[in-house]
């Protein structure tokens, strides 16, 4: 990339008095607006302007064959297989004969015995892990007594809606939408699995973090680390009945209907598995542009690049789809904050809009062409979810009538289960499923990581093998922007000028609306034509380039360290990162991740304009631009230059750590499950890239970790841990030298000692005081 910029390099030495004098070779910088905020702001637009451009994008790349039925099945396959991935359909599910019977002393199995049907309490296995099942699924059987059923219908309630509920045997739910006691007084036998609720009692972790999270957002949290999703586990409920009706002699038919969060099941599961006949949305189906705003654990990465409801609901065609217009369960936010409870991602669900609805649906009708029509819409006149006119147009393809209500509903005939105990064990069995994957996830990594070429002990082997994975680290994980047809436009204005450099606040606007912006320290001693090596002193979260760089702030935890750099002859760049203004950066993890993107995505964009820029100006050293960062600019150190070779060292300060046990440990106090960083997860990194492995993409350049004893951030044994696999990977190189760590007495701060001896031994710049 070219800039076209020149430097009169004499003039930098020259004591010109402080003004908005813009550095030589950009244009004057006069916005007086708070450039952080005006970053913030910049990235939202371009990510609502995607959220908006998404539907219009899918229609591009939706390509199927709708020549006739067959064609099409065997032209969206893959679109299912992908839908799958999405949700985390990871696991296996183990095979069982049937649901089992729930039973204590105190409480039977059998909840109801009625002349039509009756109710008895069951689970049934669902994921396993090494071989041993962890999750299961849990609820109600519906059976007709005295008759065969004429179908198999999985009920699923809206998640804060209990199996009882819908089944008539406890009051909430009005006798009109009880639709799985509707269901089975028509003649079905029914499974009416329980879903995880959006309370918060069992959101605790055994760290003793109290937390507001919903228990769905609980669970999502870590879950997202690994790759899995509560979507994707109540799926693999549902998916787990069906693998055993599948297996039955009789082969019914089978159709899952749902409400609410129980129709977002219905939909998605009816579109992945194609042995599920007839699929009824009630309260759910429309379109996902306000997807961000929803509660976080319906957040699903890269979903709106590929898929809305209506791609979703195409994949059940020819099969039979019921859309039931009805109102769905409408949510002001997480629970409140209370007695220390706190930190849960907001995230709200709002009325449907019906006529929105409709353009969903006649967007899913053009994408299956002239294909026989599958769609039954149902307006409900009284608004009720899941009334009468659903359920006969969902039991219509099974040849069967709705049976008239019956007046007298079905009466418990002894102690049913207690929901509450039913809850926590769903809970905390997804939960430890999630740690049973944390535990093996090294393992997994190692496999992942293996062909990359260690045994040779030769650099240039090591990384032909390891560039495969920078590039995959750079697609998927940090998620690269298209790149800017325009050429960007810099511009400047002079901040500082002090005894030992000038200073000046840069601005790099490209020409998709994202900019970069920092303050570059320019030590006065430049000679004419000398070319310097850089440090990218990177701050962390809320913070800004002044705490590092302006000579009249002494943050405690930066400690002047761009000004200290600077002062040894360094040329010093400060960029301002987009992480800062508490929620109105974090929700733009929300609003990126659907579209396939990342907060990393503009941080990696900024760095790659701003390196280009750097290597570009006359008084820098192209091969000798180092980067140094703290806190969540450590975890900048450690995402940025391994996708960006143009940084030819990397410090990471005050972050590294075992970052897969920080982002999803239940019993260490400052692990992010417990905390109100929602934003912080990355899609299923825990199984492909720790911290160790993204060292892996910075080697064979130099790297250093800065450590002080008292960093909450993590434990020093967890830094010893990690680092150690690093110290290894270099040692196997033939290259220990290029590694260090430093532990020092201090707490989350730049201590500057073995991290400045590093920059000048690495970059080959002299100490205060040696020769030049």
């Amino acid at each position: 990339m070219t800039y076209g910029l020149s430097v009169s390099l004499g003039s930098l030495a020259l004591a010109i008095p402080l003004s908005a004098q813009p550095l030589p070779g950009t244009a004057p910088l006069d916005d007086p607006s708070d450039q952080a905020m005006a970053m913030v702001e910049s990235i939202d637009a371009y990510l609502m302007k995607a959220i908006a451009d998404a539907p219009a994008d899918r229609a591009k790349q939706w390509v199927v064959d709708t020549s006739s039925v067959e064609a099409y099945a065997k032209s969206v396959a893959e679109r299912r297989r992908q839908l799958a991935g999405i949700v985390g359909l990871s696991d296996a599910r183990p095979v069982f004969d049937g649901p089992e019977l729930i039973a204590t002393t105190k409480s039977p199995a059998l909840v109801v015995k009625s002349a039509a049907f009756e109710i008895q309490a069951v689970r049934w296995p669902a994921v396993s892990a090494n071989g041993i099942t962890t999750i299961w699924g849990e609820g109600l059987l519906l059976s007709p007594v005295g008759r065969k059923p004429i179908a198999t219908v999985i009920a699923i309630p809206d998640a804060d809606q209990t199996p009882e509920q819908i089944a008539g045997i406890a009051p909430g739910v009005a006798e009109g939408s009880q639709f799985a006691r509707r269901l089975a007084e028509s003649g079905c036998r029914v499974i009416v699995p329980a879903l995880v609720d959006r309370d918060d009692t069992f959101s605790t972790p055994l760290s003793g973090q109290k937390t507001n999270q919903p228990h769905r957002e609980y669970i999502y949290r870590p879950a997202f680390q690994m790759g899995r999703t509560v979507i994707g586990y109540e799926i693999q409920k549902v998916l787990a009945i069906v693998d055993w009706l599948s297996r039955e002699e009789l082969n019914p038919s089978v159709g899952v209907i749902g409400y609410g969060e129980g129709g977002l099941l219905a939909l998605y599961a009816g579109a992945i598995d194609e042995r599920i006949d007839t699929v009824g949305v009630s309260g759910y189906f429309g379109p996902r542009d306000g997807l961000w705003q929803e509660p976080i654990y319906r957040n699903l990465q890269g979903l709106l690049q590929t898929f809305g409801d209506a791609e979703i609901g195409s994949l059940i065609c020819p099969r039979k789809l019921v859309i039931d217009k009805a109102q769905g369960p409408q949510i002001a936010g997480p629970p409140a904050v209370r007695d220390g409870r706190r930190g849960a991602a907001p995230g709200k669900l709002l009325p449907i809009d019906p006529v929105a609805v409709g353009h969903e649906i006649a967007r899913m009708n053009k994408l299956t062409g002239d294909l026989p029509p599958f769609v039954h819409v149902v307006n409900p006149e009284d608004g009720q979810p899941v009334s009468e006119p659903v359920l006969k147009a969902f039991l219509r393809p099974f040849g069967v009538s709705v049976a008239p209500l019956d007046p007298a509903p079905p009466k418990p005939t002894g102690a049913a289960g207690d929901p509450r105990a039913r809850q926590k064990r769903l809970v905390e069995q997804m939960t430890a499923h999630t740690q049973q994957i944390v535990r093996d996830a090294e393992k997994a990594r190692a496999v992942f990581m293996q062909p990359v070429d260690l045994r040779s002990r030769e650099v240039g082997k090591f990384l032909t093998s390891v560039e495969p994975f920078r590039q995959r680290f750079d697609r998927e994980q940090m998620a690269i922007l298209p790149p800017s047809k325009d050429a960007p436009r810099v511009r400047s204005k002079r901040l500082y000028d002090e005894p030992k450099f000038v200073g000046y606040s840069v601005r790099i606007d490209s020409g998709n609306g994202i900019f970069a912006q920092g303050i570059l320290l320019l030590p006065k001693d430049l000679k004419p034509g000398e070319k310097r090596p850089v440090v990218v002193c990177q701050h962390g979260l809320d913070g800004r380039p002044e705490n590092l760089a302006d000579p009249k702030i002494d943050h405690r935890a930066y400690h002047q360290v761009g000004v200290k750099l600077a002062e040894r002859g360094f040329v010093v760049y400060c960029p301002q990162n987009p992480y800062i203004g508490e929620e109105k950066f974090r929700v733009l993890s929300r609003k990126a991740g659907p579209l396939g993107l990342t907060l990393w995505s503009f941080i990696v964009f900024q760095h790659r304009m701003t390196t280009d820029w750097l290597a570009g100006q006359p008084f820098v050293d192209k091969d000798r631009i180092a980067f140094y960062g703290l806190s969540y600019g450590g975890k900048t150190a450690m995402r940025i230059p391994a996708v960006i070779p143009r940084y030819c060292l990397s410090i990471c300060s005050g972050d590294f750590n075992e970052w897969t046990w920080k982002c999803t440990s239940l019993d260490f106090r400052s692990g992010y499950p417990g905390t109100h960083e929602y934003e912080i997860y990355e899609w299923n990194l825990g199984n492909t890239f720790g911290y160790a492995e993204m060292a892996a993409l910075i080697a064979p350049r130099p790297f250093m970790v800065e450590r002080g004893h008292r960093d909450g951030v993590a434990p020093d044994e967890w830094v010893a841990y990690e680092y150690a696999k690093v110290r290894r990977m270099y040692a196997d190189l033939k290259i220990p030298d290029r590694t260090e760590i430093e532990f020092f007495d201090g707490p989350h701060e730049i201590h500057g000692v073995g991290t400045f001896a590093f920059l000048h031994k690495h970059l080959n710049w002299p100490e205060p005081g040696g020769a030049k």
